[in-house]
């Protein structure tokens, strides 16, 4: 009897811990997203199959059997022909990158982005109490704080950030930066600038766990405008109400599943290892067993928690595929809490597996899809890029809340959850094709154009002249 008393107060007991976190920990309530501005570049940098094949047949570094992992590659990539390169790149000179080049790449997307952002918004430069920047694989000096505020004029008293090395989560590390410095600063802008910078960084040896990055990364980026000014609540798109880091660093096999470094050969790329699916999947249920708490309504934490304790008392109704067994459904079902997902675009196999596992449908899966498809991997700006494509099919509607998932380098997992202060109207980087996705099915062109690759032969393999000349 004793027991079961106890039983029943465990439940009790994790839900008046729940209430407690809620009530007095609170959530970030007065962080919001003004607008954003994502970056599309111009047309002369889009990689059709054409281009891609004349980059590939440029290295001289590969032979059939790097050609064939390539084809393979790319072709289960999800990557559409409409994706964006730096022009180094474009241009032949991938092997040969300048700093200028570096940097023409970064005003491209500073210029028109943060231009259109603050236009759109009516709020001028010298209104910015904060600027944080995160590009993860350039470094320069000034920074590229610097770089944008000597460009706008803008205030000697503005804190600047300069992130580096962050990877693909950044853009969430640079939301919680802001969210930190709201609460001990009131009525502020905040500026987040999110990119990467692909020029300097095209690997052209022939490592396959590096030349592996050149088939997923594109060029793109990101501006968006943050304040905590209460008075801006009803203009405001989104509010933060809960951000998660969580950081893998300490575990050597995670910290070393993906990184920039030099191959045998000391050509510098960005290596993706074989322990990175495994590094990955423990960051993020890390980082979902601490989420789940602050964002699912307290029903299914209780519905979760009690199949759990059924599973391991055993009991009979568990074994016959009851409640909690293989037909019970002991997953935790977050779509309890959330409406939309948006989700890293870091390839097909990383939107498979948490759509997987978290038990998502074709519907939740379909804007990071098909934002892979038009913009491919565009590094810390991708998720910005997923949450145009939603609001671009007027799909959020005020007091919809939208689950933010990344994953980057050192391994980090971050994750945090907005609410939609009123209905978005979609008017986007997306507009101009919106009306053309989802796309009903990919085919993929790059198997059309180079499948016969796959039927050579290292012996006797030559290069068709019409390819080699290129």
């Amino acid at each position: 009897m004793g027991f079961f008393i106890l039983l029943c107060l465990v439940p009790l007991l994790y839900l008046f811990t729940t209430i407690w976190k809620r009530a007095f920990t609170g959530g970030d309530k007065s962080c919001y997203i003004l607008d954003y501005e994502c970056h599309k570049p111009s047309d002369d940098r889009m990689i059709s199959t054409d281009i891609s094949g004349d980059i590939i047949m440029r290295n001289k570094n590969l032979g059939l059997n790097e050609y064939k992992f390539l084809l393979k590659a790319i072709v289960n990539s999800g990557i559409g022909e409409q994706t964006y390169g730096p022009r180094n790149v474009l241009e032949g000179r991938e092997e040969c990158p300048t700093l200028d080049d570096s940097l023409e790449e970064m005003d491209d997307f500073f210029n028109d982005s943060i231009e259109k952002l603050l236009k759109r918004s009516g709020v001028s430069p010298q209104e910015i109490d904060i600027l944080v920047v995160n590009v993860s694989m350039l470094a320069v000096s000034p920074s590229l704080t610097s770089r944008i505020i000597n460009h706008y004029k803008m205030r000697e008293d503005i804190r600047s950030f300069n992130l580096t090395g962050m990877g693909c989560s950044a853009s969430l590390i640079s939301v919680d930066i802001v969210r930190n410095l709201f609460k001990a600063n009131k009525n502020q802008y905040a500026l987040v600038v999110t990119s990467e910078s692909l020029t300097p960084n095209w690997y052209t040896g022939n490592d396959r766990s590096m030349i592996l990055a050149n088939c997923l990364f594109r060029s793109g980026g990101c501006a968006m405008l943050l304040t905590n000014k209460a008075a801006m609540r009803k203009k405001a798109m989104f509010r933060l109400n809960c951000l998660v880091r969580t950081h893998h660093g300490g575990r050597d096999e995670a910290y070393g599943c993906c990184m920039q470094r030099d191959d045998a050969e000391g050509r510098l790329g960005f290596y993706l290892g074989k322990d990175l699916p495994k590094a990955a999947t423990r960051a993020f249920v890390d980082n979902l067993r601490v989420l789940a708490p602050k964002i699912l309504p307290v029903t299914e934490l209780l519905r979760f928690m009690w199949i759990r304790v059924l599973k391991r008392l055993n009991f009979g109704a568990a074994k016959k595929g009851g409640a909690g067994g293989a037909g019970g459904g002991a997953a935790i079902d977050f779509r309890t809490g959330v409406d939309h997902f948006c989700i890293h675009t870091g390839g097909k196999a990383v939107i498979d597996g948490i759509g997987t596992n978290l038990g998502l449908s074709e519907y939740d899966l379909e804007p990071a899809r098909m934002t892979l498809h038009r913009f491919g991997n565009t590094s810390a700006s991708s998720l910005w890029y997923v949450l145009s494509y939603m609001e671009a099919k007027k799909r959020l509607k005020k007091g919809d809340r939208v689950l933010m998932i990344s994953f980057g380098a050192g391994f980090k997992c971050n994750s945090c959850l907005w609410e939609v202060m009123r209905d978005l109207e979609g008017n986007n980087v997306w507009k101009e094709f919106i009306h053309n996705y989802p796309v009903k099915k990919i085919v993929n062109p790059y198997l059309e154009k180079f499948g016969w690759i796959n039927s050579e032969e290292e012996s006797t393999f030559k290069m068709p002249e019409s390819l080699s000349k290129k």
